[in-house]
């Protein structure tokens, strides 16, 4: 049983995690750093997925030369066959984390589970030069340690081994080390990795007041924002900030082009609320999904 002190230590490492991001419009918003353990299991979770899916292309594309191999004229379709192994090696290493991370979700697979995602320090949007330099990195902080490694351990270099077991660790620990939990790919690319919570359409916040509404806004209006923006509004409202809701309710009347009347701003922001909410679960029933602005 967990007495009043461990709760505190639990609420004061919480704490330290949290931060604020403020997004190119200028709003603020709260984010809770991953811990090192999270990013280590989805990055397990990883690994296993997509190295089970490599060693299956692999092996099939070994079964398939060898049946090539048997018959004759097979000089052609045996280089095609070389050349689709070594484009899923590479896919492999590469392709997997950056398909996934440029996504409309910026995570893998693994990542989804473990809930978190990769986001941009500076609140914007996720850029793909920042997921591409990130997961470049990804090759000096642990494929080429680990090459190097299982060079040098065949060749009876144990100097050289420990050289990358050293090299490995460097990076690997890199994280403890800095308050943002950041690895060295984070750092260069300008990223951190956040918890996510995802909450799902059908079971979002039910809002007092809805009923009657004094606020109407038109399809165009509400098309501007999807899914993402409904979930941080949701957010905003349950925080219920003065200055939080004046700013939120400015930058959306500035960008829909209907503003709301000064000391009414959190009424404004629940109706548009309930409005986009039912406009989104509207478009679901019809296969339609907008997932942020920029979709």
């Amino acid at each position: 049983m967990r007495n009043a002190n461990s709760y505190a230590m639990i609420d004061t490492s919480s704490q330290k995690m949290r931060r604020v991001i403020t997004t190119p419009e200028g709003i603020t918003l709260p984010a809770t750093i991953a811990s090192f353990g999270t990013r280590v299991a989805a990055l397990i979770v990883d690994l296993v997925i997509f190295g089970t899916v490599t060693l299956v292309v692999v092996i099939s594309l070994i079964l398939l030369a060898i049946n090539v191999f048997k018959t004759a004229d097979n000089g052609p379709l045996a280089e095609v066959l070389v050349v689709l192994l070594l484009l899923s090696l590479f896919a492999a290493r590469y392709g997997y984390f950056l398909f996934f991370e440029l996504g409309p979700r910026g995570a893998t697979p693994g990542k989804r589970l473990l809930g978190i995602r990769v986001a941009s320090r500076d609140g914007g949007r996720l850029r793909v030069e920042s997921v591409i330099a990130r997961n470049l990195m990804r090759d000096v902080e642990l494929f080429l340690p680990w090459q190097f490694f299982s060079i040098a351990s065949a060749g009876e270099g144990g100097i050289f081994a420990g050289a990358a077991t050293v090299w490995f660790l460097i990076f690997a620990l890199f994280p403890l080390f800095n308050k943002d939990r950041m690895r060295a790919g984070d750092l260069i690319a300008g990223t951190w990795v956040i918890e996510t919570r995802a909450t799902k359409l059908s079971t979002a916040m039910s809002l007092e007041n809805t009923a009657t509404e004094n606020y109407h806004f038109g399809s165009a209006e509400l098309a501007v924002y999807g899914e993402f923006e409904l979930k941080t509004l949701e957010r905003i409202l349950r925080e219920d900030n003065a200055e939080t809701l004046e700013t939120v309710a400015a930058t959306i009347g500035t960008k829909i082009g209907l503003s709301s009347p000064p000391g009414d701003e959190r009424q404004y922001l629940q109706d548009f609320y309930a409005q986009l909410r039912a406009r989104l679960e509207s478009d679901m029933h019809f296969g339609k999904r907008k997932k942020d602005k920029f979709s």
